[in-house]
């Protein structure tokens, strides 16, 4: 299972960023205005909405789990989750969390 965790976290993080690069290369680098589109209709808002609360316990479950476990390598998908999205922070997670015999 560890390969396919760090094939899905590679995949997450080519695939999602390949878009926003394209987006940046047509639109400028904007962070704002990204955000703003992201929120064009109410579908793509529901995305986002959906994306941001599962990103929020994601963090929640890698915080609450890397301190019960002291296995501090699991907050890496934090930073990962954020920053390019749940699509490379999860299967990151579960990644790392593979080397601890889920303890």
């Amino acid at each position: 299972m560890r390969l396919i965790w760090l094939g899905l976290a590679i995949w997450g993080t080519i695939h999602p960023m390949s878009y926003f690069l394209q987006w940046f290369n047509e639109n400028g680098f904007s962070l704002m205005r990204m955000v703003d589109a992201w929120h064009a209709n109410a579908a793509s808002s529901g995305l986002v909405w959906d994306l941001t609360i599962a990103a929020v316990a994601l963090t929640v479950w890698c915080v609450v789990e890397s301190v019960q476990r002291r296995a501090w390598a699991g907050l890496l998908a934090i930073p990962a989750t954020f920053g390019i999205g749940v699509s490379c922070g999860l299967p990151l997670y579960l990644f790392i969390r593979s080397f601890h015999g889920g303890k």
